[in-house]
């Protein structure tokens, strides 16, 4: 075989593909006729630039598709092939004075229809010489390549169609005959038909009838020329797609795969497409011209190009569905090795990564294998399939599943999984005319028990898993079903075995706790199936987890039903009625294999009352004697734990008189013998948990009685206050026991697991998706008419019947899903109101203005207030008024802070009294909550399937008005309760100011979840004891304070504890994180912000219970926007990258900034650009440098330049720092090995206004990096952190940043205590109180002036005569320095800063994070660099693999790297010295490692040059050194946008080190083009 060389132009495979695709190139002769030498010089020239290509440019070209053209999709279709016929006939003339009318046309198409003419009678011309020929081919080809579709009316179709197939190598008859033509005739003319066809995909029809195809398979089954045989490829690609069945009976897959091998890989592609065309429908009497060619495609799965597999998968995707109803075909399928070659595709680390959609379609190729093919069946139970699907389903979110019944074509994997599981384990309910092949698979299960056993351990276990972390209904009904088959065909020995690992019980009580009625037969069929094999394994254990009370509560559930009036026929709701679904989705042919259209209307297999009769018949036959006797379903330990709650529930509301006294250590003993059930022998589970009432019953008794009260009175404030004090004290030193064991071993850490376990198994918080959302263009009528591409809610305003003083409104509008109560009040009012005065006041724009100021953010900002942010007022006054008042309250004092902007918000709604009352269905609305919150709130209330389909759009609301009350009566307080003292002499602990508290003082939370849910109950007693966890230093402290004071401790090294607190994820729901994180994955929501209730709410009230990253992303979604969670530096837990730097919803602001005057360029820019949406990048001044990395450094540099002594923030610097200028040889770095905190400035002193500035500025720029996702550097005290998250500080926080200062503080503290302990001591025997000392030495001694320590200029305010400290003013002393210390000392910088903030965003909106959280999110991370981490999450590329020897010493290197190294590593690398959250796996783009080529330079001697090369906004930070052409002698070198370092192969690890700290030490500082 004379093998060519490939063309140039028709060699489309090399890595630089900057040319035209090969089907479209201009061709010339001089191409047709190049020499070999040449050619292959070209192709190293080629090769060498594409090894210098950047990584973006080599991406661009290998995602050029050769075979693509602008007609690609031409053609596409079911065409009829005959039609055309006349019309190309009609063309086959010499035109006449049709060609010469449309000038237009004739240009396009190089000359006209005559010229067209004139080529292809050259062509075909008898005994024209070879040159000639070749002439008018080139010329043809030439014409074609730019021609459309449009100028097809100008081509001789017929006559160009029998030249040129001639000239190809066949004739008129089909084959032979014709002359014989020269290689590159051959060529020429292949190329000018594959033109034709694309150009007129008509054409096909003409060249097939000329016999084309016999020619075309000729030339690829026995190769001469080898460009002869690509261009043929490419003739097939075009016509196959009109085509597909007489290519198909040509045997074109047998000639196209004959010799895929030689072909370079952008040919294979084209190769591949052209037989996935033909294999899309194929005939029935075609099918052996595809069986024979089966074992070469499976061949083909195994290619390294990603796309030649994608495309062999779509073929025999196609392939398996045209032959889904022959048995027979499918086995040969079988036999030719498609199992065994598929499902390796599909195993999760496979060779070659496939898109999900094909590798959903393959696991449903599978799977329609395994519902009609035997062969299949043993063959995937032989290959281990089982293992296969446990892999699927661990790597995709279960939780995430579809909210619907998916149709074909929105299959996903863990549907296709779940399908292929099902098939392979028959279902017991079976069909008609599934009996035989049910029958069959039976048979092979029970001849090959290991197949079961092998595949039910291996999906057994997530199946189980799937079903307790909040899988949907969906997926829940095909975990179930295959559970249920496993254990049906499972022998009562195999199946204890199988479940010995696995809690089944509280599984099934799981599934019992579900709504859909298929879920609930599944799992009842499990218990029937359970009790019929293994009845005294699983009786016992179905009592003490809620099975039994499950199946009895359902029957109460039927029973109801039965005995309350039936519904209305609901003829009246068809338009103005909530869309609530009473028809649920039938799942009973949910995951057949074999689905047709018409499946969805067979008859559900679940007939009316048929699920509870069978609940019936389970109860009766397997549960009577328990049911007969009620107290057979209270264990041993479920009646204890009832019979102390009783006693606490009894006890619980009695006063602190001396009889309550011994009640209240009776009830403390109780309470110790509760808690001790959590550690004891016994498991306690979750039904008895919960069943028992505990969690109630402990608040009712924490709260001293008022949580089981129905009214909002309270008790006499002092007994109250001090009777949940004491409780309160008795019940954290009771959770905080065992803890020098460690936090895992601690009652607080086992009672939140338990709570956990029990919120888990309680599904109050359903996600509500958009079905089939489109952003399509609607007229919102409210807040103001105007378009938008968001969903409106249809309302019909109706006037209360009792409402007299206001008129009817009947028009139903358009409502924003996002408008508030108060814009809604604003529509209406001037519409409804009868007095034209109120309508003139009412227009008034401010309340508009103060509103929409953060418009979309209403659901959050109605209760942002954290509630670890204290109160300002003493305890009496906040209980004297209502609970929303108190939080309120609570919210807008200043010692909260962090939210201006809400409280002005508050404040307008408060100064203008809301006019109007909304109700729905009878229940008054919230105005914190917009109206479509409670409508879907209503909807799940009534235990509806909310389901935002058109019909929801499309329903009319009602919402009732009538004129609101006046509340001033409501908001008078009692001026008979005075406040009471709780200050540090009685209590030690402003104890206001721990949220887990005050909320106990009031009896609830600021949520509005119903109470009467069971998740209310255990959302307080989570966030009690997340108060006690965060606040364990603090209340360990205060409890050694007391033991001091009392004389149970007696030196004072012993007053600080060692506190183990229990780790913030241990309160994180699993459960509670996916629904959020499916929820905000919704389009909807995406678009709108616009979330359910139960998401704002959990997330204001408890933050705790969600991951960091679900709250981060919350975070980005509430606060700027859908477009935003595109932006960032957080990746998705799926792998999917969130955070894309170059997002294109993103616009971009670009400034130059001056290096050495950081801070005023920082200030110019942000007084320019802090408000605005758009990026910023930096350049600086004299540097040419832009793009991510210079932008990162700035923000370097900023965090380095506030960390100045001598600018009067922080703490550390010394006195005189403040005011000296700049003249000096450099300001050194403020030493805070504990983190910056503002320095104290006298409130009798004016604070510098440059001091102020800079806080306001510092502000800006954390708010703004924040924004714009960049990484500061710099280290504040986590004590600085709770300022900013609004929390108020007292004399423990000073811990974090001068620890000294805070044990001193604390020490005189306890002093302090002891003495008032002994004066209200009257005993004789007690010490006096002047003999106290401290460390031996008398306060008066100390010589303590009055003055904050380090501080001389901050004079303390005293009304003491005295000019030191003495032990009767060491108590006002120590209040004096912590209020100069963390309050009144730094307000004004604290204000100053949260203006600057609060200029970018609302700062209310950080606080779902911790101090720790906003540190991760501000400075990011210091990852732990350990060598399989660094293998696994740097990319190497391009000369480099994992095993290099230069990339393993890099790696050694850089774990070797101290600190300090590692952040000037960092730092050359990214631009900043500092990882984002998540670590070195969050970087983006990925950290990569490419070997560097050394170029050659005559220069003898070494020269340094900063290179800096700009494409694309991407800086390359080039530090190259020029040398004798020797590796050794180069330097490293970073594009700093792309994180990406080129490394040249040093010889020795040493010789590395040495260059790599040269070039991260000696290449920063600037953006320089040499």
């Amino acid at each position: 075989m004379d093998r060519r060389r490939k063309r140039p132009d028709s060699d489309p495979g090399g890595s630089a593909e900057a040319e035209p695709p090969a089907d479209k190139r201009p061709c010339t002769a001089d191409q047709s006729t190049s020499a070999a030498a040449p050619v292959a010089m070209a192709a190293d020239v080629v090769a060498a630039a594409a090894a210098a290509a950047t990584p973006e440019q080599q991406q661009a070209a290998s995602d050029m598709d050769t075979s693509s053209s602008g007609h690609a999709g031409d053609g596409d279709g079911d065409v009829d092939g005959d039609g055309d016929v006349g019309g190309d006939d009609g063309d086959d003339g010499d035109g006449g004075s049709s060609y010469e009318s449309d000038g237009d046309g004739s240009g396009r198409a190089g000359g006209g229809g005559g010229k067209f003419s004139r080529m292809v009678a050259a062509v075909e011309a008898d005994g024209a010489g070879t040159d000639a020929v070749l002439a008018a081919l080139t010329e043809l080809c030439e014409a074609l390549s730019f021609c459309t579709e449009d100028d097809g009316g100008y081509i001789p179709t017929e006559a160009a169609a029998k030249a040129l197939v001639r000239l190809a190598g066949g004739g008129d008859g089909g084959g032979g005959g014709g002359a014989v033509a020269s290689p590159d005739e051959m060529l020429l003319a292949v190329r000018a038909i594959t033109y034709l066809c694309d150009a007129m995909p008509r054409a096909a029809d003409a060249v097939v009838r000329h016999g084309l195809l016999p020619v075309l398979c000729s030339r690829l089954l026995a190769i001469e020329y080898l460009d002869v045989a690509e261009q043929c490829l490419q003739a097939f690609e075009k016509i196959s797609r009109r085509k597909p069945t007489q290519c198909l009976q040509a045997g074109m897959i047998t000639a196209v795969l004959a010799y895929i091998d030689f072909f370079a890989s952008s040919i294979q592609r084209v190769a591949v497409s052209a037989v996935a065309n033909v294999c899309k429908k194929i005939p029935a009497e075609c099918s052996q011209f595809v069986i024979d060619s089966v074992p070469m495609l499976c061949n083909l799965l195994q290619s390294e190009d990603k796309m030649v597999v994608e495309k062999v998968a779509t073929c025999l995707i196609s392939i398996v569905d045209s032959f889904s109803g022959s048995v027979e075909l499918l086995d040969q399928l079988c036999h030719q090795g498609v199992v065994e070659k598929v499902l390796p595709l599909i195993n999760t680390g496979g060779i070659t990564s496939l898109s999900p959609s094909t590798c959903s379609n393959l696991i449903g190729l599978l799977a329609k294998l395994a519902c009609t093919s035997l062969v299949a069946v043993k063959s995937l139970f032989e290959l281990n399939v089982g293992s296969t699907i446990r892999g699927i389903l661990v790597s995709s979110d279960l939780s995430h599943g579809m909210p619907y019944l998916p149709s074909e074509n929105q299959n996903n994997q863990v549907n296709e999984a779940l399908k292929l599981a099902i098939q392979l384990i028959p279902s017991v309910a079976r069909d008609v005319e599934d009996t035989h092949m049910v029958l069959a698979k039976e048979k092979i299960i029970v001849d090959e028990p290991r197949f079961l056993c092998q595949f039910s351990r291996d999906i057994l276990p997530v199946l189980i898993k799937a079903v307790n972390s909040g899988a949907n209904s969906y997926i829940c009904y095909g975990c179930s079903s295959v559970v249920n088959n496993i254990c049906y065909f499972s022998k009562p020995e195999m199946l204890q075995d199988l479940l010995k690992e696995t809690n089944i019980s509280s599984f099934l009580a799981g599934l019992l706790s579900r709504k859909d009625h298929h879920v609930l037969i599944s799992s009842l069929k499990i218990i029937e199936i359970l009790m019929q094999k293994l009845p005294d394994a699983y009786l016992g254990s179905f009592i003490k987890e809620g099975v039994v009370y499950a199946v009895e509560a359902l029957l109460m559930q039927d029973d109801c039903s039965k005995s309350s009036p039936p519904p209305s026929d609901g003829t009246e709701q068809s338009e103005n009625q909530p869309a609530i679904r009473s028809k649920p989705t039938c799942f009973c042919y949910a995951f057949d294999s074999r689905r047709s259209e018409s499946a969805e209307t067979r008859t559900c297999r679940i007939g009316q009352g048929n699920l509870f009769n069978f609940a019936r018949h389970v109860k009766t036959t397997y549960f009577a004697a328990e049911a007969v006797n009620s107290e057979m379903g209270l264990t041993e330990i479920l009646q204890k734990l009832k019979t102390c709650c009783a006693v606490l529930n009894d006890s619980a509301d009695k006063s602190l008189n001396q009889d309550g006294l011994q009640n209240e250590e009776h009830l403390s003993n109780i309470l110790s013998e509760v808690m001790m059930e959590l550690h004891g022998g016994e498991t306690m589970t979750t039904f008895e948990f919960l069943e028992s009432g505990l969690v109630k019953s402990l608040l009712n008794y924490l709260s001293n009685g008022i949580y089981l009260q129905v009214d909002d009175n309270l008790k006499d404030h002092n007994d109250h206050f001090y009777a949940v004090l004491k409780r309160f004290q008795s019940f954290s030193h009771i959770c905080f026991s065992r803890m020098e064991q460690g936090w895992g071993d601690m009652l607080l850490t086992l009672l939140v697991r338990k709570l956990q376990s029990a919120l888990t198994s309680i599904d109050n918080f359903p996600v509500i998706m958009s079905h089939n959302f489109k952003p399509r263009n609607n007229i919102s009528d409210i807040p103001i008419r105007h378009s938008t591409i968001i969903p409106c809610i249809r309302v019909r305003f109706k006037k209360d019947e009792d409402e007299t003083n206001l008129s009817s409104y009947d028009n139903a509008v358009n409502l924003e899903i996002s408008s508030s109560l108060n814009s809604i009040e604003q529509f209406l009012w001037p519409k409804v109101s009868t007095s034209t005065s109120e309508q003139d006041t009412e227009s008034s724009p401010s309340s508009v203005a103060s509103e929409s100021k953060y418009a979309e953010d209403d659901p959050q900002e109605r209760d942002s207030s954290p509630d670890s942010s204290p109160p300002s007022e003493g305890i009496t006054r906040e209980n004297q008024n209502s609970p929303v008042e108190l939080y309120a309250k609570k919210g807008s004092s200043s010692s909260a802070g962090g939210q201006p902007e809400r409280n002005n918000v508050i404040g307008t709604d408060r100064a203008v009294q809301p006019k109007l009352a909304f109700s729905l269905k009878g229940k008054e609305l919230d105005r914190s909550v917009t109206l479509y919150q409670s409508i879907l709130q209503y909807q799940i209330n009534e235990g509806a399937d909310v389901i935002l389909d058109t019909q929801f759009w499309r329903s009319v609301h009602d919402v009732t008005f009538r004129t609101a009350a006046n509340p001033e009566k409501d908001d008078c307080p009692d001026s008979s309760n005075a406040p009471i003292s709780t200050n540090d002499s009685k209590t030690g602990l402003m104890w206001q100011a721990v949220p887990s508290f005050s909320s106990l003082l009031l009896g609830k939370i600021s949520c509005k979840i119903d109470r009467s849910s069971p998740s209310y109950d255990i959302l307080f007693m989570l966030k009690v004891l997340e108060g006690l966890n965060r606040f364990s230093f603090h209340l360990v402290s205060n409890e050694r304070n007391h033991a001091f004071a009392q004389g149970r401790i007696t030196n004072l090294d012993d007053l600080k504890p060692s506190v183990s607190s229990v780790p913030l994820q241990e309160f994180v729901s699993a459960k509670l994180t996916d629904k959020l994180e499916q929820q905000m994955h919704d389009p909807l929501v995406l678009r709108s912000r616009c979330l359910p209730l139960w998401c704002t709410e959990l997330m204001s009230t408890c933050p705790f219970l969600f991951s960091f990253e679900a709250r981060w992303k919350y975070f980005r979604l509430t606060a700027f926007g859908s477009s935003s969670i595109q932006h960032g530096h957080m990746r998705d837990t799926s792998g999917n990258n969130v955070a894309t730097e170059r997002s294109p919803s993103f616009s971009r602001k670009k400034f130059k900034v001056d290096r050495n005057d950081i801070l005023v360029s920082a200030a110019k820019v942000m007084r320019s650009y802090a408000r605005s949406n758009a990026l910023l990048e930096v350049a600086y001044e004299e540097e040419v440098g832009t793009g991510l990395g210079p932008t990162m450094e700035f923000y370097t540099l900023i965090s380095h330049e506030f960390q100045k002594s001598g600018l009067g923030m922080w703490r550390g610097e010394l006195p005189c720092e403040a005011r000296t200028d700049k003249t000096h040889i450099g300001p050194r770095t403020v030493v805070a090995p504990n983190g910056l905190f503002p320095r104290p400035w006298s409130a009798s002193v004016e604070c510098p206004s440059e001091v102020k500035n800079r806080f306001h500025l510092l502000g800006l720029v954390l708010a703004k990096a924040i924004k714009d996702g960049r990484i500061l550097d710099i280290p504040f005290s986590k004590a600085f952190y709770k300022l900013i998250l609004g929390q108020e500080l007292n004399i423990y926080d000073i811990n974090s940043f001068d620890p000294e200062l805070a044990m001193t503080l604390m020490e005189f503290k306890a002093l302090t205590c002891q003495r008032k302990y002994l004066e209200s001591c009257s005993t004789k025997e007690c010490q006096s109180p002047s003999d106290l000392s401290y460390r031996g030495c008398r306060i008066e001694d100390l010589a303590i002036d009055f003055t904050v320590p380090g501080y001389p200029e901050y004079v303390l305010s005293l009304e003491s005569s005295s000019d030191n400290v003495t032990a009767e003013s060491l108590e006002e002393y120590v209040s004096f320095v912590v209020e100069a210390t963390v309050k009144n000392g730094i307000s004004r910088q604290l204000e100053a800063f949260k203006s600057g903030f609060s200029q970018v965003f609302p700062l209310s909106t950080l606080q779902v994070f911790s101090e720790d959280e906003l540190e991760r999110l501000l400075c990011g991370e210091q990852d732990n660099w350990d060598f399989v981490k660094l293998v696994d999450h740097i990319k190497f590329d391009h000369g480099y693999t994992s095993s290099s020897p230069a990339v393993i010493n890099l790696l050694e290197i850089i774990q070797e790297f101290g600190c300090h190294e590692r952040r000037a590593f960092l730092q050359f690398i990214t631009g900043s010295p500092r990882l984002p959250p998540g670590g070195l796996a969050a970087l983006n783009p990925n950290l990569t490692v490419v070997r560097k080529v050394c170029f050659p330079c005559k220069a003898t001697s070494l020269v340094y040059q900063f290179i800096v090369t700009i494409s694309a906004n991407i800086v390359l930070y080039n530090l190259l050194q020029h040398s004798n052409n020797d590796a050794e002698d180069d330097l490293p070198s970073v594009m700093t946008c792309a994180n990406y370092l080129k490394l040249p192969a040093y010889c020795s690890k040493e010789r590395m080190r040495e260059k790599l700290l040269y070039a991260i030490t000696e290449g920063q500082g600037s953006f320089h083009l040499s």
